[in-house]
């Protein structure tokens, strides 16, 4: 575990780095296109619960002549939050061909595709009469983030500066929790959260694509692939230049050189090597943990849990809000605190303190009804699980596989990653609704 340390301690002092405007434009670019859009579906299916489970019961109905059963609704709904993470399982394994063949900047760009069918199918299924176009729909939706969860950490690692690697690589956990945040306020009733406007919540999925689509083409690639890949070396000095803000950047071809003649690993290669054998461990662990821990069940879930805490139902949308909020404000302070502080104090610090939180918050939710003041307890503990994950948890296990493994190993190692976050994410989406269900 020697050689894992040092990586997420990081804590020694740098020189200062700049930040450039482009890179800038690309992380915000690319991540507006890619992990904003991850944040949003994990989030938006929760506002609009009702109306859609009543468009099943009605759809079903005019086809059968009958109304679904609860347990039948029940299984169906799971199905519909949970089938975003099946095609997140696919985009992470077919992720690997793609950035290798297209590159990480346009594997982003194709991946829009996904994000426009997607959204298409979703906002149409109500005028079609068909809820399996929105199933199919957040499967194709799953697709698009499974990719870019897996590129977009490759693309912003490979275009900056080791010293603000951490920094960056936070813009991914911001973005998914402004995400979460526009899909609860684009969800609150008098906005899209009705009963006739709720498929425009889908509908809105086209706007961060095309926005995306038309900022990233005029940016460059990553310079590791543009040299590496495509023995691109004036393309990769320029792309250098352009993202580090500065004109000697020898230092840096001379770095991703020395990795020119290593092959590019499989994941069943990456699992075999001893060498990052603790590396390996250590992603799987927090990317289990980063799903399996609650707070996507909390994302999916909202309404059904502040319910179950007794909080009023004409109030639920808008107390949603503030964990949005809090999401927010802890991922940018990480974000700031990660170069100074390290990965691993932040990581800890962060489950730790869920540990603490979820306990109170299980006392508060049992003995809800002994005392007035208990459900705002739980709104606190709610509040403070969610900032708790944001300040390391959230952003981290991401940074960590961008910064474990070397060039070769880059591809591979973001599958296991992608694999274990979907399939945790999966369990979670599923499970969930019946585990609530035995418990009340």
């Amino acid at each position: 575990m020697a050689n894992v340390e040092p990586l997420i301690q990081r804590t020694s002092r740098r020189e200062k780095t700049d930040w450039s405007g482009s890179l800038i434009i690309a992380s915000l670019a690319g991540a507006f296109g890619s992990s904003f859009l991850y944040g949003y579906n994990l989030s938006v299916v929760n506002a609009p619960t009702v109306y859609i489970k009543r468009f099943y019961n009605e759809s079903w109905e005019r086809r059968y002549g009958r109304v679904i059963d609860e347990g039948t609704i029940t299984l169906l709904w799971s199905i519909t939050v949970s089938i975003f993470s099946i095609g997140g399982l696919v985009g992470a394994i077919i992720t690997t061909p793609i950035v290798k063949f297209f590159g990480r900047k346009h594997t982003l760009l194709i991946n829009n595709v996904f994000a426009v069918v997607a959204a298409l199918l979703m906002a149409l299924c109500q005028l079609a009469g068909s809820f399996e176009m929105l199933l199919l729909g957040r499967i194709v939706m799953g697709i698009d983030a499974g990719v870019s969860l897996s590129a977009l950490p490759i693309y912003l690692s490979e275009i900056s500066p080791k010293e603000i690697r951490g920094s960056l690589g936070q813009v991914t956990a911001i973005f998914i929790c402004i995400g979460v945040f526009t899909a609860q306020v684009l969800g609150l009733p008098e906005i899209f959260g009705n009963e006739s406007r709720w498929p425009y919540l889908f509908g809105v999925i086209v706007v961060p694509s095309l926005i995306q689509v038309g900022i990233l083409p005029f940016l460059p690639e990553s310079p590791h692939y543009l040299l590496l890949e495509k023995n691109d070396k004036s393309g990769a000095e320029k792309a250098f230049r352009t993202f580090f803000g500065k004109d000697d950047v020898s230092h840096e071809l001379e770095e991703s050189e020395a990795q020119r003649d290593v092959k590019l690993e499989s994941v069943l290669q990456l699992l075999r090597n001893r060498s990052v054998r603790w590396q390996i461990i250590t992603v799987i662990i927090t990317m289990a943990c980063y799903q399996l821990c609650g707070l996507n069940a909390i994302w999916y879930y909202t309404n059904s849990i502040f319910s179950e805490a007794g909080i009023s139902h004409k109030l639920i949308p808008y107390v949603t809000l503030s964990t949005s909020t809090v999401e927010i404000l802890s991922a940018v302070s990480s974000g700031l605190a990660v170069e100074r502080l390290g990965r691993r104090p932040l990581l800890i610090g962060g489950f730790g303190l869920m540990v603490v939180f979820f306990a109170i918050l299980t006392v508060s939710l049992t003995f809800q009804n002994h005392a007035y003041w208990l459900p705002y307890l739980s709104i606190f503990c709610i509040l403070a699980i969610i900032a708790s994950f944001c300040i390391g948890p959230g952003g981290i296990p991401f940074v960590l596989t961008g910064e474990f493994f070397q060039q070769s190993q880059k591809p591979a190692a973001f599958m296991i990653a992608g694999t274990v976050n979907w399939v945790s994410n999966f369990s979670v989406g599923l499970l969930f609704p019946f585990i609530q269900e035995s418990a009340t």
